[in-house]
This record gives C-alpha cells, sequence and structure tokens, in this order.
C-alpha cells in the first residue's frame, strides 16, 4: 500500500483527557508504529442532535438534520480506512453521548451501506474489574457488524491470549479487610495498554489484507 492507511479514533466520554482517551492514544501509538496516519475525535467537542426517527434516509443516504456536527463527522468516517470507538462504562452500556453519535449514524447504512468493508475496533473502560465492559463492548461490536465492517481483534497472532478485547478497569486489588485498592488511572493497566496497542497493530495489518484482497 503506497498510501498510508487512516486510522481514526473516536471517544465517547463525556470528560477529556481521562482512561478512555489514554486507551484510545494507545491503539492509536501501535497503528502509527506499523505504518498508519492517526486522529482522535472527542465526540465532546462537538454538537450532536440526537435523530429523529423521520426515516427520510430509508429512501435516500442523506439526514434530515443539518444544523449541527455530525456531517462533519460523517466525512471523518468516509475517510477512514479504520475506525475505532471507545467508551468508559457509565451504567452497565456506552454513554449517552457514544449513543447519540450512533443513531445519528443510520443514514450511512439504511438505504446505502457506506461504511461496509471498513476495519473497526472497540475500546471499553469501567471502575470496577467486571463493570459493564464486555456488555459495552458487544453493543459497539454489534454497530459495527450492522454497519458490515470488519471488526479486528487485539489478540497478538503469535503471542498467548491475555484477554478478550481491550478493556481497561480502576480495580487493582482486593485486600484482606474487604477494601479496594483503586489504580489512579488506566495508565497503570498494564494489560489493558497493552491490548490496545497489540489493537492498533491488528488495526493496520488487517487494513492492508482487506485492500489486498480488493485487488486480486
Amino acid at each position: 500500500m503506497s498510501v498510508l492507511p487512516k486510522i481514526l479514533a473516536i471517544n465517547g466520554s463525556h470528560r477529556k483527557g481521562k482512561n478512555t482517551e489514554a486507551l484510545l492514544l494507545a491503539v492509536l501509538e501501535g497503528a502509527k508504529e506499523a505504518g498508519a496516519n492517526t486522529k482522535l475525535v472527542e465526540l465532546v467537542d462537538y454538537n450532536i442532535k440526537p435523530c429523529l426517527g423521520c426515516n427520510r434516509c430509508l429512501r435516500k443516504p442523506q439526514c434530515s438534520i443539518t444544523d449541527d456536527d455530525m456531517g462533519r463527522l460523517a466525512q471523518k468516517l468516509l475517510g477512514a480506512d479504520g475506525i475505532v470507538l471507545g467508551s468508559p462504562v457509565y451504567f452497565s452500556n456506552v454513554t449517552g453521548r457514544m449513543k447519540v453519535f450512533m443513531d445519528r449514524t443510520r443514514w450511512l447504512y439504511l438505504s446505502k451501506s457506506m461504511l461496509s468493508g471498513k476495519v473497526a475496533a472497540a475500546v471499553t473502560h469501567a471502575a470496577l474489574r467486571n463493570g459493564g465492559q464486555e456488555l459495552a463492548h458487544l453493543i459497539l461490536e454489534r454497530f459495527f457488524t450492522v454497519h458490515g465492517m470488519v471488526i479486528a481483534s487485539s489478540r497478538d497472532p503469535e503471542g498467548e491470549v491475555f484477554n478478550s478485547g481491550a478493556m481497561g478497569s480502576l480495580f487493582q486489588t482486593l485486600e484482606s479487610n474487604g477494601h479496594i485498592v483503586w489504580r489512579r488511572s488506566v495508565e497503570e493497566d498494564e494489560l489493558a495498554l497493552r491490548e490496545c496497542r497489540q489493537l492498533g497493530r491488528n488495526i493496520v495489518r488487517l487494513i492492508k489484507q482487506v485492500m489486498e484482497s480488493r485487488t486480486t
């Protein structure tokens, strides 16, 4: 591939510079190492109105809402080869901000599958060790599947299995007195950061495979 793959990471957190951003930056770090151009987008910086459910996009690939920032975000999605969505878990799900963004992509698939074939991946984070990360992951991956995207894994193809995905936690350990010891940030979660960096490398590898399959 003569042109470097373009990886777009989208942070669905309501707070910039926190744990989900750290995980996404680790993904982009791995992608850069593998030779990609990368960009991080913070949804909190954009005005995204909720979907109206008007179903106008059933007839043609166009959204009836034109006075917010979703059009700009859609162009970023269309211009990317790989898309990474990251969300903290506030209550067993992706954030409300991420869900509104997901809903507003309906026009990109209802009458024409415009994101089909792009490589995608999910990153999630919660305070608890089992705080809903896997469920949020499944929701994001279902979103990718509906759009016809190819989902990348965080598994090192030549290494051992350490986790089922790029998921972070602030839970460190439980003391004998029952008190939880918390990490100060996900940057102390070495496993999560490792999975994210490997995920970034895997995204680039998968993009190259998809591109090669289209030319043979």
